[in-house]
C-alpha cells in the first residue's frame, strides 16, 4: 500500500493504522505480551499511525501504549519516533474548562509524550460540540496547540448527516474520524459529508471498516455470491478493507486489530 499525503502538514501516513480500542486481552485486562508482539510488528511493516482513546480499555488502552512507544528498536530509535500518535478528549466526561486541560495533561503522561500529534474530541455530534464549545473548547484547542501539545485538531463524529458540514463550517478543523464501510454508505456523515470534508482539505480517517466485524464474518448469500463472481479468492475482510481504501478521499483506516494474524492478513490488502 503506498502512503497518502495529509494536505495540510504533509505528513506521509500508510493508509491502515492501527486502532487501540480492541487489543488482545486476557482475564478482561490488555494482554501485553501477544499485543506487544503484534504492535511492533506492524511498526516495524510500515504502519504508522496509532489510535486510541482515554475510555479505551477502562483507561489502560493510553498507558500500555505508554510503555511499548517508549521501547526502542534495534537501532536505538524510540518506536514513539516512528509513528503518529492520535488519541482523543472524553467529551461528555467533560463539565467545565479545567477539565479539558486536566484530560489532556493526564493523557500526555500516560502516552509519555510531550505532544499528541493528532487530537480528535471523541463521539460527538453538533449539539454535544456546541455544548463544549460555551465551556471553551477552540480557546482550548487552540491553546494547546500553541503550547504544543497537540499538533493537529479533529473530532470523531457520531451523529446525523444533516449536521456534519454545519460542524465542519464551524471551526477549522485539521481531520476527522468518520464511521465508514460499504453497508454504512450513508450513515452518520456519509459519503457527502465525507466528500465535502475532502474537499476543505481536510484529512478523513475512517473507523469500523468492518463494522464492528460484522462484514468480516458470513455475508448474506446474495452479497457472497456476488463478490464470489468477481473474485471468489478473496475474502470478506478484503472487500470491505478494499472498497474503503480505493476511494481517494479517505486518508487512513483504522483497524481495531487484537492479533498478529489479524495484522498480517489486514496489511496483505
Amino acid at each position: 500500500m503506498n502512503k497518502r499525503i495529509v494536505k495540510r502538514n504533509g505528513d506521509e501516513l500508510f493508509p491502515l493504522g492501527l486502532g487501540a480500542m480492541r487489543l488482545a486481552t486476557k482475564n478482561n485486562s490488555i494482554d501485553k505480551e501477544v499485543s506487544k508482539e503484534y504492535i511492533l510488528y506492524a511498526i516495524e511493516n510500515g504502519v504508522n499511525f496509532i489510535d486510541t482513546a482515554y475510555a479505551y480499555h477502562g483507561g489502560e488502552s493510553e498507558r500500555f501504549l505508554g510503555d511499548i512507544l517508549s521501547l526502542t528498536d534495534s537501532e536505538g530509535v524510540k518506536y514513539r519516533d516512528r509513528v503518529k500518535l492520535s488519541t482523543k478528549l472524553p467529551s461528555w466526561m467533560v463539565r467545565a474548562r479545567e477539565d479539558m486541560d486536566a484530560f489532556l495533561n493526564e493523557q500526555l503522561r500516560k502516552l509519555k509524550t510531550d505532544v499528541i500529534d493528532y487530537y480528535f474530541i471523541h463521539n460527538v455530534d453538533f449539539s454535544s460540540v456546541l455544548r463544549l464549545k460555551e465551556l471553551g473548547l477552540y480557546e482550548f484547542l487552540e491553546k494547546a496547540r500553541a503550547d504544543g501539545k497537540i499538533k493537529n485538531i479533529g473530532f470523531s463524529y457520531h451523529g446525523s448527516p444533516n449536521e456534519f458540514n454545519d460542524l465542519i463550517d464551524d471551526f477549522d478543523w485539521d481531520m476527522v474520524l468518520v464511521q465508514y464501510n460499504y453497508s454504512d454508505v450513508n450513515a452518520q456523515a456519509g459519503i457527502r459529508g465525507i466528500q465535502y470534508a475532502y474537499e476543505k482539505d481536510i484529512a478523513v480517517f475512517v473507523m469500523e471498516p468492518l463494522k464492528g466485524g460484522i462484514l468480516a464474518g458470513e455475508l448474506p448469500e446474495k452479497v457472497q455470491n456476488l463478490f464470489d463472481s468477481v473474485d471468489s479468492n478473496r475474502s470478506a475482510v478484503d472487500w470491505a478493507l478494499s472498497w474503503v481504501l480505493n476511494q481517494k478521499e479517505i486518508t487512513c483506516v483504522l483497524s481495531g486489530m487484537g492479533s498478529l494474524d489479524q495484522i498480517k492478513e489486514n496489511m496483505a490488502i
